[in-house]
């Protein structure tokens, strides 16, 4: 009897297991929806697979996982994604938090410096990332979990107009670095120590062709491979180089344009290769407000040259696809898009928040008090020179954001809300004076004053659609009846190399005073699960 009632007990646990996976699937499925991009949900992917700025992107395979970090200039710091099916991304980590190279980092003078094209790769058990900054160096940092802690960045070398690096650690255990200039181009290759933190040599240049850059390097079938985009970000392509010697000479073929396509200047990315034998490359298109947004494209190898994207016009050069079968990675992955809603209820701040130069890490806490981003007020006199603006990436063409914020600990002269912040900015939040406390909306400069508000919170909101390019600020005083203030927005094309980001603020005109209390922060967009 002990043994059928132990029977019965494996039996019904088993059950249990099962009805509970059946319904965890089930409910996965349910609450799984496609998107205007990224993956279709029935075995196919619509491109771009991140509608977003992740741009300059780099990607490696390492077991059954992929990872990508991307540029990110003045904003701190680098993400780290990752992926099992190359079409649905997350945030797991941050390669550094702020850029102690040059003080002009503190005092928000270097839009558009910071990190430009970064290279990621996996050696001996560790990950690697490096990168240039326009005017001070080249940097590199490493880890053993991506996910982790990564080293303090380590210059490799000080100097000023170099621009995306890559390592490669050759079969014979010899290391190089190759990358361009400011410029874009010549193509330099160095010799470099083993543990990747100096180069050997003052370089040798292996090629020279129009507008050169985003040097990214490979070893297959005995052939060096560099593939680099050329003919400039807006109307560029992708070209491969190979040769027998790392050093060349080189063979040149274009193995990506934009043809017939709408996808203008498809260029500049990482290739990776899938336990299946597949290959396939990712790379941005600028598509102005939003950035440079990231496209996967299938690669097909023909005679040793990587054709990537489909052949349209049989002309021997890969086009840009739109809808696509997914890659063949054998594995089911989790239907998902970076991160963006946040509560505060954590005890650090999510991944996907990104300080406008470097942070001042006193000045802002999610712990005082718990539930809350508090973001403390600096002097300054404007959102461009604020020292305490967070943001984060736009998401897709249309999108609903939603933050609510409390002003019990707001001080005179102080100015709170949410912003996008790019080449023109706007604003929509509260202005504290001596006898009231105003809803304002800021538009590139233009001020309209709206309501007192005598209650100690209020939400506000900005809705985007950059489909018509009808974009407006709304405040309300319950969260459930909204009014506009101010014009439509306006939002640039450039932003000093990057996207319109939105952002939560915290200045003050007057002096360094007053804190802005966030309770949270919701987006609803167009791609993967963004509930819109």
């Amino acid at each position: 009897m002990l043994i059928s009632l132990k029977l019965y007990l494996i039996t019904a646990l088993t059950f249990l297991i099962l009805l509970f996976n059946g319904l965890t699937t089930c409910a996965q499925k349910k609450s799984a929806k496609a998107g205007a991009w990224g993956d279709q949900l029935n075995g196919t992917f619509k491109n771009p697979i991140l509608n977003a700025d992740y741009s300059d992107p780099d990607v490696i395979r390492v077991g059954d996982s992929f990872y990508m970090v991307c540029s990110d200039f003045h904003f701190m710091g680098m993400p780290v994604l990752i992926s099992k099916d190359l079409v649905n991304w997350s945030i797991v980590g941050r390669v550094y938090d702020r850029l102690d190279i040059d003080d002009k980092y503190n005092t928000m003078d270097k839009y558009g410096s910071g990190s430009w094209a970064p290279s990621i790769r996996y050696h001996n058990g560790k990950f690697y990332v490096y990168f240039c900054t326009p005017d001070e160096g080249l940097y590199m940092s490493t880890a053993t979990d991506p996910a982790g802690k990564w080293a303090p960045l380590h210059e490799v070398k000080r100097t000023g107009g170099w621009e995306d690096p890559c390592p490669f650690w050759d079969s014979d255990g010899q290391a190089y670095l190759g990358h361009s200039k400011l410029g874009a181009g010549p193509i330099i290759m160095h010799k470099m120590t083993t543990d990747g933190k100096q180069l050997l040599d003052e370089g040798t240049t292996v090629y020279e062709g129009p507008t050169s850059e985003g040097t990214k390097i490979y070893k297959r079938n005995g052939y060096y491979y560099i593939i680099i985009p050329e003919g400039g970000v807006g109307i560029g392509y992708e070209t491969a180089l190979r040769s027998k010697n790392i050093y060349g000479p080189y063979e040149r073929k274009i193995v990506l344009e934009q043809g017939k396509t709408g996808i203008n200047g498809p260029h500049q990315g990482g290739l990776v290769e899938l336990r299946s034998g597949e290959s396939w490359f990712i790379h941005f298109q600028g598509v102005g407000a939003l950035g440079r947004v990231c496209h996967l494209e299938p690669v097909k190898w023909v005679d040793d040259w990587p054709l990537m994207g489909i052949d349209n016009d049989k002309n021997g050069v890969g086009e840009p696809v739109s809808i696509y079968p997914k890659p063949n990675t054998g594995k089911q992955a989790i239907i998902s898009a970076p991160q963006t809603s946040d509560e505060f209820n954590s005890n650090k701040l999510g991944l996907q928040w990104q300080w406008n130069h470097n942070p001042v890490n006193n000045k802002w806490s999610v712990n005082h008090p718990k539930g809350f981003l508090s973001l403390s007020a600096m002097k300054a006199g404007d959102n461009k020179h604020a020292k305490n603006t967070i943001t984060q990436k736009l998401m897709g063409k249309s999108g609903k954001i939603t933050t609510l914020l409390k002003l019990d600990e707001m001080a005179v002269g102080q100015k709170a809300g949410l912003c996008l912040l790019g080449g023109n900015i706007q604003e929509i939040g509260l202005i504290k004076t001596d006898s009231t406390v105003n809803i304002y909306a800021d538009n590139n400069g233009k001020i309209t004053m709206g309501a007192i508000i005598k209650q100690n919170h209020v939400y506000l909101r900005v809705i985007l659609d950059l489909y018509t390019k009808h974009t407006f600020l709304q405040y309300s005083t319950d969260g459930k009846v909204f009014t506009r203030l101010g014009d439509e927005c306006s939002l640039s094309d450039y932003n000093y190399w990057k996207a319109v980001r939105p952002g939560l603020f915290s200045y003050n005109t007057v002096r360094d005073l007053g804190n802005a209390k966030f309770d949270w922060f919701h987006y609803e967009y167009d791609g993967p699960n963004g509930e819109l």
